[in-house]
């Protein structure tokens, strides 16, 4: 945020296309226009834009507001009420000057324009803030092609360093990184995660995959990251749960957590291979369910608040993963084709163990199943549903 003399030179640049003044109070709709148009950065200064409420537009004079907490609630507001799109970047407060107080809303430019207001982007010319022309959009759309990033690479701009479990980190960097070159490597462990795309060393902050696999919270910042598990009595969701949790933290532990489960909700039957021989198999290959799960952990939309559904039933299985299909992936070629939604948390479970062949999970578990004598799993494909049902063995 800006300190008095800074905002001081900003407030008498009256050319500047990085600031804008005005001693409204209440239009919602110019404040947030602004944000757009500073996030947009058209002009690509890679600075942050700064909306001073209190100041006059014509010679940067204070107005003499009274710079209230509701204001700043308001200003702050403009961030999560889903009307800029995608969600900008911007921090919130007040500067006390000698001749006044003003509430400064400072933007930083976003890694994924042209950021649209109500569906519409806007843009800084100059002095003037304006609605963007098809040349304008172009520039931006080939700007955010030049820098676009899966979203596992994308920095969280609240997860600092002290949000990541650092001694997780070293456990991991152990099995994957030779022990002569960790000794060698006199690098700090923020850099290290840098190296590994789980930390944006330039920012400052983790990116997704680190909050996934070192967070000390996964959840708070992204609320979705969780699997709603639920064990049933009978075939439908009508009864009472024999068991119910929602499996939540780094994806270690949640990874660990549904081995467990696995191994112990899977029943097994005798099946008879010759008259004198009966043989013992699972209800369902272990094999299959986890191939299934770690297909929706790896490949499922962490954008979206919907948790993966675990959910055990007397005849079945069924296994939804929010995100729908990704990439050049259809139904038609959902066990011959890769695309990767998640590709650093993809290398992390194949580091951890959880993956032996990425794009061979499917091809796993539909082989598993016809050896154990299982019907092969059913897949339910909507915009943004997979939905995979493995049907219980019968002997």
């Amino acid at each position: 945020m800006l300190n008095p003399n800074e905002l001081a030179a900003l407030l008498a640049d009256l050319e500047s296309d990085r600031v804008e003044r005005t001693i409204s109070t209440t239009k919602t709709d110019k404040f947030a226009e602004a944000v757009c148009a500073f996030a947009n950065d058209l002009a690509d200064h890679r600075l942050p834009g700064y909306l001073i409420v209190g100041a006059n537009d014509k010679d940067g004079s204070l107005a003499g507001l009274e710079i209230t907490d509701q204001l700043l609630q308001n200003l702050a507001a403009l961030r999560s009420d889903g009307n800029i799109q995608p969600l900008p970047s911007l921090t919130v407060g007040k500067v006390a000057l000698a001749e006044g107080e003003v509430a400064v809303v400072e933007v930083q430019p976003s890694h994924l324009p042209p950021v649209r207001y109500k569906g519409q982007v806007y843009v800084r010319i100059g002095p003037r803030r304006g609605i963007a022309n098809e040349q304008d959009e172009r520039r931006l759309t080939e700007r955010r092609i030049a820098i676009a990033r899966t979203f596992d690479a994308q920095p969280v701009p609240e997860a600092t360093i002290e949000e990541l479990s650092l001694p997780l980190f070293a456990s991991y960097r152990a099995g994957v990184v030779a022990a002569d070159v960790i000794e060698a490597n006199h690098r700090s462990l923020q850099q290290q995660l840098a190296s590994l795309r789980f930390f944006d060393d330039r920012r400052g902050c983790a990116t997704t995959a680190g909050i996934l696999l070192f967070g000390k919270n996964p959840r708070f910042f992204l609320p979705g990251a969780y699997i709603q598990f639920l064990q049933m009595p009978g075939v439908s969701l009508t009864e009472a749960p024999i068991d119910q949790q929602e499996i939540s933290g780094d994806l270690l532990s949640v990874l660990r957590e549904l081995d467990s489960r696995v191994r112990s909700g899977n029943g097994v039957s005798q099946d008879k291979v010759s008259a004198l021989r009966e043989e013992l198999r699972p209800d369902y290959p272990e094999v299959a369910i986890r191939e299934v799960l770690m297909n929706a952990v790896m490949h499922r939309d962490y954008q979206s608040n919907t948790p993966i559904r675990f959910y055990w039933f007397e005849d079945r299985i069924e296994i939804q993963s929010p995100g729908g299909l990704f990439g050049e992936v259809t139904p038609d070629t959902l066990s011959r084709r890769n695309s990767y939604r998640n590709p650093i948390l993809a290398e992390a479970m194949k580091a951890l163990g959880y993956v032996n062949r990425f794009g061979y999970g499917i091809l796993r578990a539909q082989d598993a199943l016809k050896r154990n004598g299982n019907p092969p799993v059913e897949f339910q494909i909507e915009d943004n549903i997979v939905l995979a049902v493995l049907r219980k063995r019968i002997p």
